[in-house]
């Protein structure tokens, strides 16, 4: 669990030591070259490029040259199979486990530079076939182990196995893999791993898995409990859920922060799979009609049970509902969430709905929404109240039409590091130095994919006052 194996970090120095004032103190934090796990020219330049870019705000570059390569430099395990294909195993960051949502992201925005690098290239392959792997390992598990290792959660009440880290069914670590594949097939034009048995038999079990977790025949194979004293790290019920009208949706048992659902409809990450589900129905003939099928009727679903009628904000997604009528309305700042949809769901940003529902998780009829003295952001009830994640902020900038909108976030981030130079999983609203694990590569990941898109489309952002 991600969750639990944080510390609480109180960070030794101020925030006015990492001013701009005090460029001179910016020293890298990578790890010396010799210890870096992987090392891409092309990446190595693009951080001199950006570098370069933002000569007057030292800060903001030093944390770039900071976060953005932290994934290569310290998560991922690449080799070649005895059969001479691609493999890398990426750790989450400060736990040495490979969470398929995580992993997805954090070579994300690689991507775009593969084909300028046939090493990098065959690395991001090598995490696809490894997680399609997982996937038919165990469609229900989040996170797994670079072999059979076990696991502290091997006490768990669900059907573990050596090679599992920890089975909490979450829709969208069925979609992250998805995601990362199409976006390589996109941009690279290799469609290798579409031909092997390994791809059909992981996206015969997404399949299989959203329409059993439909719930029209039952509550499915899938259960889960816990011994423990956090009750978001078990699943009520005997371990199916709250119970659910079968109405299209598919269930969740997590939400992409490890959490249980409350209610086991989770919109946003049910808009995802309907992302995903279109994404293999273009690249795969074979899938097309099926895949089609359930995207619809998911899409559907959404629309006649997961949008409801604010009395201030008018028609937002829900976050949660069970098919019953009953709704939960907030959100969280780990992504698929509502904040996120138009990075990850192919939903409109100018969307209504969406904006309304924007509108409504960027304030504080959000129970999870923060302002303090430091940033304001949204945070959730993994790490509880007053926290908020710095990944909110950046996907605040990410989904923003608002360059204003955009300079604040970046602001925000630059100011709430504890002075490491690094995102974490979460900080206290007031007291910045006061954060949650101090390696987690995801975040990282995703502020160096904010400056790109800064620099790319946003220039004049850096220059408003």
């Amino acid at each position: 669990m991600k969750k639990m194996l944080f510390t609480m970090a109180l960070c030794l120095f101020a925030n006015a030591a990492m001013s701009e004032e005090k460029a001179d103190k910016l020293v890298s934090q990578r790890p010396p070259v010799e210890q870096r796990l992987f090392r891409s020219e092309v990446i190595e330049r693009k951080i001199r490029e950006v570098k370069k870019a933002l000569k007057d705000y030292p800060k903001l570059a030093w944390m770039f040259e900071n976060c953005f390569p932290n994934t290569l430099d310290t998560t991922v395990h690449y080799r070649k199979l005895d059969n001479g294909d691609d493999d890398t195993f990426v750790y989450t960051g400060d736990i040495h486990a490979m969470w398929l949502r995580d992993s997805g992201a954090q070579v994300w925005p690689y991507v775009i530079f593969a084909n300028d690098d046939p090493q990098l290239k065959s690395l991001i392959r090598g995490v696809i076939l490894r997680q399609l792997k997982c996937i038919n390992l165990d469609p229900y598990a989040n996170a797994f182990n670079d072999g059979p290792t076990g696991s502290e959660w091997e006490s768990d009440y669900t059907k573990m196995i050596p090679e599992l880290h920890e089975r909490k069914y979450e829709i969208d670590s069925l979609c992250y893999p998805i995601r990362l594949a199409y976006h390589y097939w996109q941009i690279t034009g290799d469609d290798s791993f579409l031909r092997t048995t390994v791809w059909k038999d992981a996206v015969e079990n997404i399949l299989r898995t959203f329409r059993e977790q439909q719930r029209r025949e039952g509550q499915g194979s899938y259960r889960f409990m816990r011994k423990t004293e956090r009750a978001l790290d078990t699943v009520q019920n005997d371990g199916y859920g709250h119970p659910v009208k079968p109405c299209g949706l598919i269930a969740s048992m997590f939400r992409p922060s490890d959490d249980a659902c409350t209610f086991p409809f989770l919109i946003p990450s049910n808009l995802f799979a309907v992302s995903i589900l279109r994404k293999i129905a273009k690249m795969d003939d074979g899938f097309a009609q099926a895949c089609n099928q359930l995207a619809d009727e998911v899409e559907k679903a959404v629309k006649d049970y997961g949008v409801v009628n604010h009395p201030k904000y008018g028609r937002i997604y829900a976050y949660e509902v069970d098919g019953f009528g009953n709704q939960l309305m907030m959100d969280d700042a780990n992504i698929p969430s509502l904040l996120s949809l138009p990075y990850i769901a192919d939903i409109d940003i100018e969307d209504t709905i969406y904006q309304n529902t924007r509108r409504f998780v960027l304030s504080e009829d959000n129970p999870y929404f923060f302002c303090g003295s430091a940033a304001e952001g949204i945070g959730g009830p993994h790490i509880g109240p007053g926290y908020i994640w710095p990944m909110s902020i950046i996907m605040r900038a990410l989904t923003s039409q608002d360059e204003k909108e955009m300079k604040k976030c970046l602001d925000w981030l630059q100011h709430t590091d504890g002075g490491t130079g690094f995102m974490h999983e979460s900080f206290d609203k007031d007291h910045p130095e006061k954060y949650t694990r101090k390696w987690f590569a995801w975040a990282n990941t995703l502020f160096g994919e904010l400056i790109l898109k800064v620099l790319d489309e946003h220039q004049q952002v850096l220059y408003i006052q």
